[in-house]
């Protein structure tokens, strides 16, 4: 009975109806984030600031797209994505970031909504970058995923790297005691998010691939312990803001910020 990611990650790879959840899944989240994002570069008065947020759209738009082809090439078609798998609608509806009924107002956004937006993607690109990481691990030299693996891994590392860049920006402007309460308030409720999530995607999984009921509460237990480790002490990772490695990591011309 391996319970390994990796033993896990080539199980669900392997199965047709569990793959195509898992690639919808991240099909979803990442196309949504692109809409997201896009919406707030449009609500952005700092064009330097808009900018970079389009950009980072236009990349997890790329990320939807890769993954809805990683589909077709098994000849599968998307599906609807479980309400309790969803964890960016999770998020929203923990009041985590910008709602959608505002991203759809023509309002220009406030410092503090930026603000809200910017600890929102530390926080949930944190982790996406850790699990691109595990998965590059454990598909980096796969003929079929590695390159679209490698690629992701590749913007994620760039979208955290903006994300501490630009908080740092206005801890500078004086808003320190703010992000530091909102980061420490998002990165918990993220990780309650996420331990919710991963319960109901292995729920699933387990469904499909006849699971055992030792696995399934094995697999239950080890999610709940990550969510006790991340709850006592790790969540701070989430929280932490330096001086990015890559400096300006998306690309755009410095300029004159308005």
């Amino acid at each position: 009975m391996p319970l390994s990611a990796r033993a896990i990650y080539h199980e669900i790879r392997s199965n047709d109806e569990t793959y195509r959840l898992f690639c919808s899944i991240a099909a979803k989240g990442e196309s949504q984030g692109g809409w997201e994002n896009a919406r707030i570069a449009a609500l952005t008065g700092d064009r330097e600031l808009a900018a970079k947020i389009a950009r980072h759209g236009a990349d997890e738009d790329k990320h939807g797209k890769i993954f809805l082809s990683l589909l077709r090439k098994r000849g599968l078609e998307p599906v609807p994505v479980p309400a309790a798998a969803d964890y960016c609608i999770r998020l929203e509806q923990a009041g985590i970031g910008l709602a959608h009924t505002r991203l759809r107002d023509e309002r220009p956004l406030g410092e503090e909504e930026l603000l809200k937006y910017l600890v929102h993607s530390r926080v949930t690109e944190q982790r996406a970058s850790e699990e691109v990481q595990q998965q590059l691990g454990i598909f980096r030299d796969d003929p079929e995923l590695g390159k679209a693996v490698s690629t992701i891994a590749g913007d994620e590392e760039k979208h955290l790297a903006y994300c501490h860049e630009e908080l740092l920006r206005m801890v500078e402007r004086g808003h320190g005691p703010l992000v530091r309460r909102m980061l420490r308030e998002y990165a918990l409720v993220e990780i309650r998010t996420y331990r919710d999530v991963s319960l109901a995607v292995m729920g699933r999984m387990g469904e499909v691939l006849g699971w055992s009921g030792a696995k399934r509460l094995l697999l239950g237990a080890g999610i709940r312990a990550i969510y006790l480790i991340e709850r006592l002490w790790s969540w701070r990772r989430m929280t932490r803001l330096r001086p990015p490695e890559i400096a300006n990591a998306l690309g755009v011309p410095a300029t004159s910020r308005s």
